[in-house]
């Protein structure tokens, strides 16, 4: 992996795209991020972001060459809008290396970042992806589910009446197929989302819960729906949590 710092970018006509992973909420960095990723993140003095208050306390932590408050922070989430993306390459058009990262872990994956990404590539810039942890993946790895074919459906509908619906389908999808499906949800509804499953899944089906990942307080369990429903849920509200369920083989 190269380490050329952004000071020199300007000798390349274009720069680079580094997608860089961020820990998951877990502030001892050495533990989580390879050493090379952190010393090619610290060189760097652009960056797009997803939130710029919890970028700049990661970036703090890091302990980027420069002072913080004299890096470019340009934001990037769901709410921004296709036109602007154009000027957030502005920098690497310019010869710039430029970090791009994500509150959900890895960018590109279940984030918004993935659209800059796609424009990155139209307009032949070079994108690097750095190592580092991913909540979805690492719960798969974890779980004891199906690795070989897995789907990833981000957010189910918030509504109760959807959200069941949503999960019979995933779960029909699942035997068919013997696919695992994985899905999250805001936070503060995981409580009733594990309630749904277990009140609306078949019992054979395998269910895992993934409870903050990478942390000191990383808890991950699978279990059938049955066996979930003769033990003492535990306590998601308002903890990063990924779901996992593989439906039974058909008789």
């Amino acid at each position: 992996m190269s380490t050329t710092s952004s000071s020199s970018a300007a000798s390349s006509p274009v720069g680079t795209l580094y997608l860089l992973p961020v820990t998951l909420g877990d502030d001892r960095l050495d533990s989580a991020l390879p050493a090379e990723v952190l010393k090619l993140a610290k060189t760097l003095d652009t960056f797009v972001v997803e939130n710029e208050k919890t970028a700049r306390r990661f970036l703090s932590l890091m302990k980027t060459d420069k002072p913080v408050r004299e890096l470019t922070l340009l934001t990037l989430n769901e709410h921004t809008e296709e036109k602007a993306l154009p000027d957030l390459l502005k920098p690497l058009l310019q010869g710039h290396h430029v970090g791009i990262m994500s509150e959900a872990g890895c960018p590109g994956i279940a984030d918004p970042g993935a659209r800059l990404v796609e424009l990155a590539h139209r307009k032949g810039i070079r994108v690097v992806p750095l190592v580092g942890p991913s909540s979805i993946l690492l719960s798969l790895m974890a779980s004891g589910l199906d690795g070989q074919r897995f789907s990833f459906h981000g957010y189910l509908p918030s509504d109760k009446a959807a959200r069941v619906l949503r999960l019979k389908e995933l779960e029909r999808e699942s035997q068919k197929c013997q696919q695992t499906q994985l899905f999250i949800e805001t936070p503060y509804r995981n409580q009733h989302m594990l309630e749904d499953i277990l009140a609306h899944c078949q019992g054979t089906t395998r269910l895992c819960v993934a409870t903050n990942i990478s942390l000191t307080s990383e808890r991950i369990v699978t279990k059938t729906v049955s066996e979930w429903k003769r033990q003492e849920l535990p306590d998601i509200q308002r903890q990063p949590t990924v779901f996992l369920l593989l439906a039974a083989v058909a008789r």
